[in-house]
């Protein structure tokens, strides 16, 4: 037996014992209160709620948006010492699209990488790639996207219940390669409750005008028992190529087809409507089962994914070079295995212990025209969390824990950029939080051993490597209260990551992203020193949450294109240097007026962030400043919404990169559910860039040759029943 399979057999076991639960318990959800019993001190507006997943009585509660369970133990959201957003329910239903980055991209501090309509990923703070760490309920997604911008992840936003994003030092806790901050997708497939019926059943159909999307999801949870609970759920979604608002290409590129003597070249220039190449197809299928009572809860799942998708086209104006270059696809396909385990102490200083673990067996095709196999990626990784949470004692709660990270990634083809190399870390991590009513305060530290080889390759030129790395890392914080209600906060935080296998070794040609990539294994830790200011109001008919942050950074890993050229291919170097980052972070909302059932509602987010590399200039593609505001009308049975998106252009550009031009979108929506707000039935009508403008995001690689979708029209029809 491999140590890796030695280290999954002795996790499963760790799992097993850790819940051998009383047989006589007989409650229908599994308590999980201890950290909802604050301090009698505390005000009643900070009193923390209860955890929306195994505390409703009622199956169909919409989960509530107000506390962020993300973490070692839920928090109200007023109380979090940095920005954050929780996306769940008609909110979701709304923004869903078939991306991560995409779902994401309107909430506050969050753009996407937008490598078409089938890989975005979210951009934190101006942060992404190895910045950025996007979980399925705690545990990494186990991809390879992290490794390149045309990788799409492997979670699917369909089956999301709800999507938290945590930004600044609240997410150091998940790893440093966190930094950024982390995107949480939190599904039902290890059951958390015990449904009062003999089954429950939701789906969702989707149509998307843009794409011609056609999509669907169906999730049904079965009680075996008082305790058994299975769960099963697939999805499947086509879309055709992207339909655009306009030209393909920018305005200078067009100008210089339009001069070409060539006339592949020239005629690039009358590119237009539809997004050549952009066209996928996704499905997937997951089971799970779970035990819960009152001792606590032990749950397993299975799910595949098959992603068969199309990378647009970076066009070449290069006359000694292919105009038309290869349209790559990837096939990409992974199968996963997940165990949850918990158990509830209720002791005088344990309160429960938590272990969750995830292993994946990931492998994607970059297909040619032809369908020939030109490079395969493969990635087995395997993630463990095991974690020890206090009881609450007087306003003092805490959590520590152990994680662990195995990683073997290896590269096969024409086109190989990087060596096979793995990857293990190993993490101790605390967070103490206290409670003295109007003052709270929180500290937490994480220590972290990567160990990082790379295997001899003669193709690539390089001998066998190994790269080991101690980081330590820490924050502390507190925030007070104001008024009931009003609380400001203040944290500080010190962190260290090590290079990524990514970032030391890459040397070759990459056809995802059409880029020559070149790695320095000479690479030393980065490390940041960051300040995070918060101030959130929430009152009855107004709130308000606004962050302001910044953050020095000693050895800063960054990639810069050099204007060389090898295979054809622009040449993008890594490198150190020093660097700052500073923004900021406003959403707020005010009920405007209530006239029966309705009550009318504006609401409006603004996020900014500022990159320099010292010696160097800006860092490439900062998102610029933004600007959203909405009004919408709620009620039981309909809500409507209308949202002016404004993204202003992005002149601070790094070596090499271009501008961006401004843009601005107008969207609208209308949710009716016919049975009520008690239940989650509902038919989504929107409208989204109405008026068809030319969008690019700058964060994207690929914003100069593959713009956003044009004008979309999607109904969405979810079902619960």
């Amino acid at each position: 037996m491999t140590p890796k399979n030695r280290l999954i057999v002795s996790s499963a076991c760790l799992a097993l014992a850790v819940c051998v639960l009383p047989a006589t318990a007989h409650a229908h959800t599994a308590p999980d209160t201890s950290e909802n019993q604050n301090s009698g001190s505390a005000p009643a507006d900070d009193q923390a709620p209860a955890e929306p997943n195994s505390q409703d009585a009622d199956y169909h509660r919409q989960p509530d948006d107000t506390i962020v369970v993300t973490g070692s133990f839920q928090r109200n959201r007023i109380d979090v010492l940095s920005g954050t957003s929780v996306l769940a329910g008609t909110d979701l239903q709304r923004s869903l699209r078939t991306t991560i980055g995409e779902t994401l991209a309107s909430q506050p501090g969050v753009s996407a990488t937008s490598f078409g309509p089938n890989a975005s990923r979210p951009v934190l703070r101006g942060f992404q790639g190895e910045r950025v760490r996007v979980l399925t309920d705690g545990i990494g997604s186990f991809d390879v996207s992290n490794t390149s911008v045309d990788h799409a992840v492997a979670i699917n936003p369909l089956t999301a219940e709800r999507i938290e994003v945590l930004r600044g030092p609240s997410a150091l806790l998940f790893g440093s390669s966190a930094i950024g901050g982390v995107v949480n997708v939190i599904d039902s497939r290890i059951p958390v409750r015990i449904p009062d019926e003999p089954f429950h059943a939701e789906a969702t159909a989707t149509h998307g005008s843009a794409a011609n999307q056609r999509s669907g999801s169906a999730a049904i949870d079965v009680p075996l028992s008082d305790q058994i609970v299975i769960h099963l759920d697939g999805t499947y979604a086509k879309t055709d190529d992207l339909r655009t608002g306009g030209f393909i290409l920018t305005p200078a590129l067009r100008a210089e087809a339009a001069m070409s003597d060539d006339p592949d070249i020239a005629s690039l220039a009358d590119l237009r409507g539809r997004l050549p190449n952009s066209a996928g197809r996704n499905y997937e299928f997951a089971g799970g089962v779970a035990l819960i009572n009152e001792g606590g809860n032990l749950g397993i799942s299975v799910n595949h994914i098959d992603n068969l998708y199309g990378v647009p086209v970076r066009y070449s104006l290069d006359p000694d070079a292919d105009a038309e270059a290869e349209a790559v696809r990837l096939d990409m396909r992974q199968t996963r295995a997940d165990v949850r385990a918990g158990l509830n102490v209720d002791g005088g200083f344990v309160d429960k212990i938590k272990f969750r673990a995830g292993y994946a067996d990931y492998r994607h095709d970059e297909l040619e025209e032809t369908g020939e196999i030109g490079t395969s990626f493969f990635n087995q990784a395997f993630e463990s969390r095991f974690e020890i949470v206090q009881a609450n004692r007087s306003g003092w709660r805490g959590a520590s824990g152990v994680q662990y990270l195995s990683r073997d990634f290896n590269v096969i083809g024409e086109e190989k950029f990087i060596p096979q190399n793995d990857t293990s870390q190993l993490g101790i991590f605390t967070l103490q939080s206290f409670d003295f009513g109007a003052f709270k305060t929180e500290a937490g530290a994480r220590y972290e051993h990567t160990n990082v080889k790379a295997r001899a390759d003669a193709d690539l030129g390089n001998p066998d490597l190994e790269r080991r790395f101690d980081a330590y890392s820490g924050s502390i914080g507190a925030s007070y209260a104001l008024a009931k209600g009003i609380r400001f906060g203040l944290s500080g935080s010190h962190s260290e990551r090590a290079p990524s296998a990514e970032e030391l070794f890459p040397n070759g040609p990459h056809a995802g992203t059409q880029a020559f990539e070149v790695g320095n294994p000479d690479f030393v830790k980065e490390r940041s020193w960051g300040l995070e200011a918060t101030f959130r109001m929430e009152k009855e008919n107004f709130s308000l949450a606004a962050s302001a942050f910044h953050s020095w950074f000693d050895n800063y890993i960054y990639d810069q294109r050099t204007g060389e050229v090898a295979d054809d291919l622009p040449v993008f170097e890594f490198r150190q240097a020093d660097a700052r980052y500073y923004g900021f972070e406003l959403e707020a909302s005010a009920n405007l007026a209530t006239f029966g059932d309705y009550n009318v509602k504006a609401d409006g987010v603004a996020d900014y962030v500022r990159a320099t590399i010292d010696a160097v200039g800006p860092a490439p593609r900062i998102p610029p400043l933004r600007l959203l505001g909405g009004i919408s009308t709620e009620s039981p049975g309909l809500d409507g919404r209308v949202e002016v998106e404004y993204s202003d252009g992005q002149n601070r550009t790094a070596t090499f990169e271009t501008t961006t031009d401004s843009f601005t979108l107008v969207n609208a929506s209308l949710t009716v559910r016919p049975f009520g707000a008690d239940n989650r039935t509902s038919i989504v009508l929107s409208a989204n860039n109405i008026f068809d403008v030319v969008a690019r995001r700058h964060a994207s690689f690929l914003k100069d040759y593959a713009p956003l979708a044009g004008r979309d029209l999607r109904v969405s029809l979810n079902a619960s029943f």
